[in-house]
């Protein structure tokens, strides 16, 4: 095990003084997020060449105290090695609003030679150097403090790798001509739109709501808007505030009256009482919107037959280059792709040379 170090950030700068000289760290994270709508930052790990510092973010504010923003700013200033850093990134994002300027994902990187997509930390350490990690402590309290050594350990482990397999896996993807695609990829992760949550687009995470038309949709946006503010405003989770069914059950009854309202099924009394007026005012509201929704239709033979050829095209490349089909293009994206989307990222960098092209012509009907 490589030497280790617990720093409490609040307290301690010595990673402000050297990390600046630093041109790359390993980076992970430790977070909960089961009672809350924001995931709250417990831990981040830092591998440097010879040692590992496991720093408590706890209690820095980094939004609005100026020592915390500048210490982020610090160590978010050498390139992050990453695996399967997205919920890392979502998590540091919305903690502290910065993000690294440059990031290199691991798991991205070793998909892209042949490596099972979305493979584990641990799989990866073991297939690259042999050695078993443990798994012993993967339910832990990351914010109990003080936080026992056994788990900082466990903790440091999870960055131990990280920079040597960076090396390892851009070496092969530069011998098969793919390390531009694994940068490209990973830089792909630093699009802040991944990491914030509209509330205007919380529709789209309401289960059952995408086949509701007219006034039960107008209803549902409404009420999908109201409970993803106050989610982010009270920081629980949106199933706390109100679960899917119960909301969908208002959206398509529309009570106007608080009585009315109480029959809905589900409703607990004290909720009623705390937020049923900002129900009905949403109801209300929803009553003047102009709803011209209407669920994606069913592709036609003509629509049937491109994506097919896609299909087709897509598999073609995938074994020509022994890549799984899902990681070029995911079969949401073709059906995206049939139905008029074009931003899209098989129609952009590598993806757009080997089969985004080609994909183009097919739709053009050439």
């Amino acid at each position: 095990m490589a030497e280790y170090r617990f720093v409490d950030l609040k307290t301690d700068d010595r990673l402000a003084t050297f990390l600046p000289e630093q041109p790359q760290i390993g980076v992970d994270t430790e977070f909960v997020r089961e009672k809350t709508y924001h995931a709250e930052l417990c831990l981040v790990q830092i591998a440097t060449g010879n040692m590992i510092y496991c720093a408590d973010p706890m209690g820095l504010d980094a939004k609005n105290d100026a020592r915390a923003r500048a210490l982020w700013e610090i160590m978010t200033t050498p390139a992050w090695v990453l695996h399967s850093g997205r919920q890392d990134l979502e998590v540091v994002y919305q903690t502290t609003g910065i993000l690294p300027g440059e990031v290199f994902d691991t798991q991205v990187a070793a998909a892209l030679i042949g490596f099972q997509p979305q493979l584990g930390y641990g799989n990866l350490v073991n297939e690259l150097f042999d050695v078993e990690l443990a798994k012993t402590h993967t339910r832990a309290d990351w914010a109990q403090r003080p936080l026992p050594d056994k788990l900082v350990r466990y903790a440091a482990e999870d960055v131990q790798y990280l920079l040597a397999a960076r090396d390892l896996l851009a070496e092969r993807l530069d011998k098969a001509g793919r390390l531009d695609w694994a940068i490209e990829d990973s830089m792909d992760l630093l699009d802040v739109r991944l990491y914030e949550n509209d509330p205007a687009q919380a529709i789209l995470r309401l289960k059952g709501a995408r086949n509701l038309r007219g006034a039960a949709r107008a209803a549902a946006v409404r009420l999908a808007t109201w409970r993803e503010r106050e989610a982010q405003k009270r920081n629980r989770p949106r199933q706390w505030i109100m679960r899917d069914a119960v909301l969908l059950d208002i959206a398509v009854k529309r009570p106007d009256t608080r009585r009315k309202l109480g029959m809905t099924p589900g409703l607990a009394p004290r909720t009623l009482a705390r937020v049923g007026d900002d129900l009905l005012r949403a109801l209300t509201a929803a009553g003047n919107d102009e709803c011209d929704y209407r669920p994606p239709k069913r592709p036609d033979e003509l629509q049937k037959a491109a994506l097919k050829r896609m299909q087709e095209k897509l598999s073609g490349v995938a074994r020509q280059l022994e890549l799984a089909t899902e990681l070029i293009a995911p079969k949401k994206e073709l059906s995206a792709a049939m139905l008029g989307e074009r931003d899209l990222r098989i129609f952009r960098g590598w993806r757009l040379e080997l089969l985004g092209k080609q994909l183009l012509e097919i739709l053009e009907g050439r």
